[in-house]
C-alpha cells in the first residue's frame, strides 16, 4: 500500500480520457455512441468504462453515473 492511498477518494485517479468517457456516460451515451463521439473503437470504449467502474468501486454504469454526479467528478452538470 502506497502511503496516503488508503484515504484517496474513488475517482481521483481517473485519467483525463476516463473523465471524458464518464461525462459521456452521464449524458446517457452507450459504449458504441461513446466510441463514435471520441473516434475510438468500441472495445476501447468498453475498456475505459470497465476501468472507470473499477476505479470508482462500483458494479455498473448506473452506480458510476450516480457516483459521478454526487461527487462532482464531471463538469457541466
Amino acid at each position: 500500500l502506497i502511503l496516503g492511498e488508503k484515504n484517496k477518494r474513488p475517482g481521483s485517479d481517473l485519467t483525463s480520457r476516463e473523465r471524458e468517457v464518464l461525462s459521456l456516460m452521464v449524458e446517457g451515451l452507450s459504449n458504441p455512441e461513446i466510441a463514435k463521439s471520441l473516434t475510438i473503437s468500441r472495445s476501447t470504449a468498453r475498456a475505459h468504462v470497465s476501468n472507470i467502474l473499477s476505479k470508482l468501486g462500483v458494479s455498473n454504469r448506473a452506480e458510476a453515473i450516480s457516483y459521478a454526479i454526487q461527487h462532482r467528478l464531471v463538469t457541466g452538470l
